[in-house]
Order: C-alpha cells, then structure tokens, then sequence
C-alpha cells in the first residue's frame, strides 16, 4: 500500500535477522516499512509511528526528539519478558514512520496527524496503534483521526497524567495542556468517557477542576489511587467504559511520573507515579480487549540523564504489548 504524503519512512532502521534466525531484540524484531506499507490484508499485531511536534508544549520542550531517541534504544532490549514469560517476538510489529512535521505552522502539523491517525485506522482497523509523540498536543488530532476514520464508535478515554489537561483553547490554542478539553467540548469525546489517573499536588488549578466536575470527567489522584489501589483504581474505569464505548484510547504523559523517576519529563513533578506502577498499569490496559490505541508523550530527551527516562518510555510500550500478547494468545 503506498504511504500518505503527510507520513515519511522512519528516519533509520536496525538490521534484522537473516534466514531463519529469531529476533532476539527488540531492534531485530520491530520491521519497518519502505516505501510501500503492509498490504490491508497481511496479518499486523502492532503500528507503531512517530509525531516528532513540540512546538505546541507550554513548557519548552525538544519532545520533537523522542521518537528518533525511543527507536535508537531498542537494541537494548530483549523480546522476551521474564517477568511474565512471554516472548513478544509472537506478535508482528511494523513501524510505518513519522508525521512530516511543518518547520512554522503547527496548524499544518496537527492536521498532518489527524489525516494520518484516519488513515491509519481506516486501513489498518485491527491492529493495536501506537503513537510516539510529541507534546500531549498530538493526543487531541489522533483521537479525532481515528472517530473520523470510525465515526459510529465510541471512544473512551484513560490518560496517566499529573494533570488533567483541561486548559482553555481560547486562551493557549491547541496546546499540550488543552486536548481533552478539545475533544470534549468539540463532541468527539463525551466528558464521561475520560479517566485521568495520577493528579496530585499542587499542578492543577481549581477552575479546572470544576470544568471536569461540568463535563463529567472521571478522576482519581495519585493518593486516592494508591489508597484504593491501582490495579482496583484501573479495573474499575476499564468496566465503566467497557460497557459505554466501543474503543479505549489510552494516553500515558510521561509527567506522571514522579521527578524523581523522569528526569528526562520537563512538566515531572514530586508526588507522582513510579516506575513499577506504571509498568504495571499500562500491563493490565494492554490485555483489556477494548483497549486499541496507545500514545506515549510529553518526554525530553535533550534533559534526560543517561537516557533513563526514554528507557522507561520503551519499557512502557513494550509492557503494553505483553499486555496485548496476552489478551490474543490467552496467556
């Protein structure tokens, strides 16, 4: 399948296996397509893509580098997850690039991704999608892409994020801080289909708060979470939406994460997520089958220190897809 313009090949590829040699990393097992995309009706698991934008972040943000940094630290890990015994080498993998970034106007960039979250969805409605971003910004235009793509679905909403990303359009634009806002307000998503978990602190104003309490948005912090538990906290809004959507988009911003643990997030904060918690949630969200969709965003690799918070993001993912092994093989 030819490629859209507005997505370009994946800026460089590992070298992978010849013969019949398994991969044995993840840099050996991941394919990634030329020119020509996989054909609509070949057996794909996972997309993977990237939206190298940051012009939208309130925060000075190089986040425009993480996909390139994400796919660099592959060679590090290995397919197989002795934690839970599987070898993620089962499922097939195809990186299909990165959105062509506009060098002025991120109006061009935005619309780029939600052309290309459309297309994506339209001929590839099976696999899992992955989107490495990018400011948070790129959240609203995949989601937006992909109702286009399916407008009779219902799309529900689990973001892990210090902040419930409510911000005033009017007042930043299609910021890093307003796409839920966004796509609430513009009816793509009904309020009471999103479920933020992990505020804290002192990061989220009051009149934010009372914009998600008028839209109906779900929401529990990190301390009410860790009271209740989070397996319990994420099993109890996977059965709300399981019941109200047809798909589950989940977005993990990397300032969920406490600052101590994301030295490479310029919005981390203290009091937030640990490592483990989020290995673990993005477990249980991966092997739910209404979950489709998965974006990482929000990360620096400029800032980060010996690329441990990247590291994190790519243990993330793959955490995520032991998840989806899991929920396909019966595992």
């Amino acid at each position: 399948m030819r490629r859209p313009a507005e997505l370009r090949c994946a800026p460089f590829s590992w070298q992978r296996p010849t013969g019949d040699a398994a991969p044995r990393f993840v840099s050996e097992w991941v394919e990634v397509a030329g020119e020509a995309l996989p054909a609509c009706e070949e057996q794909v698991d996972v997309l993977v893509w990237g939206v190298p934008l940051s012009r939208t972040s309130i925060s000075a943000s190089a986040a425009s580098e993480h996909p390139m940094a994400f796919r660099r630290l592959w060679r590090g890990f290995a397919t197989y997850n002795i934690d839970e015994d599987v070898n993620l080498a089962g499922l097939r993998v195809v990186d299909v690039g990165d959105v062509v970034e506009h060098v002025t106007d991120s109006a061009v960039t935005h619309e780029a991704i939600e052309q290309t979250a459309c297309f994506l969805r339209t001929h590839y409605p099976e696999p899992f999608l992955t989107t490495i971003g990018g400011d948070h910004s790129i959240t609203a235009c995949v989601v937006r892409g992909m109702q286009k793509a399916e407008p009779s679905k219902k799309i529900g909403i689990i973001q892990l994020d210090t902040h419930f990303d409510l911000r005033d359009p009017a007042e930043l634009g299609k910021a890093n801080g307003t796409p839920i806002r966004q796509l609430v307000e513009e009816g793509v998503v009904s309020g009471q289909h999103v479920h933020t978990i992990g505020l804290h602190g002192f990061f989220n104003g009051e009149p934010l708060k009372e914009v998600a309490d008028r839209h109906g948005i779900h929401y529990y912090t990190m301390k009410q979470t860790r009271k209740r538990g989070l397996e319990a906290t994420i099993a109890d809004a996977l059965a709300a939406l399981t019941t109200e959507v047809d798909s589950i988009y989940v977005t993990v911003d990397m300032d969920v994460l406490d600052i101590s643990h994301a030295p490479g997030v310029p919005a981390s904060t203290p009091g937030g997520m640990y490592t483990d918690e989020l290995l673990d949630a993005v477990l249980q969200l991966g092997a739910h089958p209404k979950v489709a969709a998965l974006d990482i965003v929000c990360l620096d690799p400029r800032k980060d220190v010996h690329d441990a918070t990247v590291k994190v993001a790519v243990h993330t993912w793959l955490n995520a897809l032991v998840g989806l092994y899991k929920r396909t093989s019966g595992a």
